[in-house]
């Protein structure tokens, strides 16, 4: 049987031209319809050079048209509730990028809305489809840690260390910016998928640098109240404590590492590459009272292809994923509920942050109600 070919609209072109056209573009199944930017002189040049047959700076129009079926939007996270709600009324299939939106209430309302309109929505929650982490929720599940005792997560780079980075949308916390949404977004779902809900936490934001130079101003510098460290206590529901510290001004920082410590062995999956977030993970494991020792990862977990930017592969499985939710008519996992819970998780960080204090969670289907 000949697999249809879906018409995907590109809206967001910062990260959505670094991986998003490349990956519909590699994607056997997916050709791009159109690109949307706000300025339509851009959209017309960014439609040119990926052979992209329709531009628009209007969303209203791209999501009209009916060479188009799915939408993906990468834009800044301030912009994704009104962008996202114009999809979904247009009963168009989604990809939101993570952060999904500024609040959880707002993406709440958007999982409602994409369920009402009959139509399928995915969180892109790449590290799901890493093949080392795939492996490493196999020996999760496979209970080799067994009981456990301790989890604990650094996500250390220096992304943003340099002072001079210039000043942009990413600086200003009511627009979805800090290192929170960025990678902490991320390490929320990959608790929930690997460990499961939260119980109740407990934070403490910072920001080590507290103006940055606005170059469409002359240079001048312009204050940040987004936080770029964050250090995170949860007590997940079965108990078990974990620590989460997040920064993205660590120079030579570690990298990302998550550490699992229980009564009958010990999982650490990690990355030193600073410059790369997906490619260079590797798998330690040891039994009880025995040193650690690299693990292989299967291959029947390998990507197909791997790419230059490590974050290609895993998208296309993202955009598999969506496609075959497309194709079944129903919602699969990551949908936009995990983009909710991810969600909630932060803005209790905030909330725990703001009130000095440890927050309960609420369980994401009393959430959803």
């Amino acid at each position: 049987m000949v697999e249809s070919k879906i018409g995907i609209a590109i809206v967001g072109t910062g990260f959505g031209e670094k991986i998003h056209i490349p990956g519909f573009q590699h994607h056997h199944r997916t050709e791009i319809a159109a690109v949307y930017h706000r300025d339509l002189d851009k959209a017309k040049e960014i439609a040119a050079t990926y052979n992209i047959p329709q531009a628009s700076n209007q969303l209203e129009e791209i999501v009209a048209m009916p060479q188009v079926q799915g939408v993906s939007i990468s834009t800044p996270p301030f912009l994704h509730y009104e962008m996202a709600k114009t999809v979904l009324n247009g009963k168009k299939h989604l990809l939101l990028e993570k952060p999904m939106t500024i609040d959880a209430s707002q993406t709440k309302e958007l999982y409602h809305l994409a369920h009402q309109n009959g139509v399928c929505a995915i969180a892109d929650f790449e590290f799901r489809f890493v093949p080392a982490w795939q492996h490493f929720a196999e020996r999760l599940q496979n209970n080799f840690v067994g009981n456990k005792r301790l989890i604990k997560i650094d996500w250390l780079v220096a992304s943003r260390a340099n002072p001079e980075r210039p000043w942009n949308w990413y600086a200003r916390k009511d627009r979805g910016g800090g290192v929170l949404g960025a990678v902490g977004s991320h390490a929320f779902d990959n608790i929930h998928w690997l460990f499961g809900a939260v119980k109740r936490l407990c934070a403490h934001l910072t920001c080590a640098i507290p103006e940055r130079p606005d170059p469409k101003d002359g240079g001048k510098l312009k204050p940040v109240d987004a936080e770029d460290t964050c250090m995170i206590m949860l007590e997940l529901a079965d108990g078990t404590p974990c620590q989460l510290s997040i920064s993205s001004v660590t120079y030579a920082g570690r990298g990302h590492w998550v550490e699992v410590y229980g009564d009958r062995g010990t999982l650490v999956l990690g990355s030193d590459n600073l410059n790369d977030y997906v490619h260079g993970f590797r798998l330690f494991a040891a039994p009880a009272g025995e040193s650690l020792a690299e693990v292989e990862i299967p291959p029947r977990l390998a990507f197909p292809q791997t790419f230059d930017d490590g974050r290609l592969a895993p998208f296309v499985r993202v955009i598999d994923r969506w496609l075959n939710a497309i194709d079944a008519g129903q919602s699969m996992v990551p949908s936009l509920e995990e983009g909710v819970y991810s969600q909630l998780l932060m803005d209790l960080t905030h909330q725990s942050n703001e009130t000095r204090s440890w927050v309960d969670v609420p369980e994401l289907e009393r959430f959803l109600a």
